[in-house]
């Protein structure tokens, strides 16, 4: 019971902190920062329909990566628990406060063993440029960024979240250590997904 009590005790004090600096991480940033962000206005919801469910392979994929690397999904087989963070697009209110949350929540994915996979449609220095004004200047994105430009969105597509306007869902597939998808969550694209359902669905893959 008391391991219980601790894991949603850490779960809320993570949220309340995301609360209180998720905004100041986001957009407290130099005014070129926060001026540089796109208003995109409400868009419709969601825009596809993905054909993947749980219990699935997770599509394999090679990405390049904002640091450099070439980034392959399978790599992570039997090490490592995965979360693919999909996001629409660089530049954008709702993107630009999705991953600096991630970013504050390391220890929520490595006490799950998981590693964080963040995709957009950009090009790699649209992402670079994007990824570097949105944290402090000592600071550095911990997880791998990914670019899905050419060919154009071919992994959103895989996974059935590339949408008619050409940028990705707002999606989240947890993934265990065999490659199997665990947890999927087509977001609103307005809106950002809540922490909380990820911090349960990576401790329910973490079990197994």
């Amino acid at each position: 019971m008391s391991k219980q009590i601790n894991k949603y005790r850490y779960i809320f004090c993570i949220i309340i902190f995301m609360v209180v600096t998720g905004i100041t991480i986001a957009y407290g940033q130099p005014e070129k920062y926060s001026s540089s962000i796109y208003p995109v206005g409400k868009l419709k919801p969601t825009d596809s329909v993905t054909n993947l469910k749980v219990g699935d392979h997770a599509p394999d994929f090679t990405l390049p990566s904002v640091s450099g690397e070439k980034i392959t999904l399978s790599q992570y087989a039997g090490k490592y628990n995965v979360v693919i963070s999909f996001v629409p697009a660089a530049w954008t209110p709702v993107c630009s406060d999705q991953w600096p949350g991630y970013n504050i929540s390391k220890e929520l994915f490595e006490k799950n063993n998981a590693i964080l996979l963040g995709i957009t449609v950009d090009n790699i220095p649209t992402l670079y440029s994007w990824t570097n004004q949105m944290t402090n200047p000592n600071e550095k994105i911990w997880f791998p960024v990914l670019s899905d430009f050419y060919p154009h969105g071919a992994v959103a597509s895989k996974y059935g979240v590339l949408r008619s306007e050409g940028v990705s869902e707002r999606a989240l597939f947890v993934i265990n250590k065999k490659g199997i998808i665990t947890y999927i969550d087509i977001h609103d694209i307005n809106k950002r997904p809540f922490l909380e359902d990820l911090a349960r669905a990576l401790e329910e893959v973490n079990k197994q």
